[in-house]
């Protein structure tokens, strides 16, 4: 694979806990609803990309392995919402509440 985080791919993702991971992942997909919003679908859809890259090392971290489902499921919803049929009616105020826990967290604020 290709990675666009080649660093973080090589082993330092793992470094990171599980809510760095998330608010890691958090600030590109907010990257990714910014420039939607923006109307630059292309530079959306590269932000979209990384976070989904991030995900995926997420889920590939052994010490994660108790979160798998909920890390596929939001995978699957983020798919859904920006690349799909939005079945599950996911928001982008949605998204951003659900990363933005992670991100507060990070920070010391929870």
């Amino acid at each position: 694979m290709n990675y666009q985080h080649r660093e973080l791919a090589k082993g330092k993702w793992e470094l990171l806990s599980l809510t760095e991971q998330m608010a890691n992942i958090g600030s590109e997909v907010e990257r990714t609803i910014s420039w939607r919003a923006k109307g630059r679908m292309d530079l959306s859809g590269r932000a979209f990309d990384r976070a989904i890259e991030l995900l995926d090392l997420t889920n590939a971290d052994a010490k994660n392995r108790t979160r798998l489902k909920e890390l596929l499921r939001v995978r699957e919803a983020l798919a859904d919402h920006f690349v799909f049929d939005n079945i599950y009616q996911s928001t982008p105020e949605s998204w951003q509440r659900y990363f933005r826990c992670f991100l507060m967290a990070v920070r010391g604020k929870y």
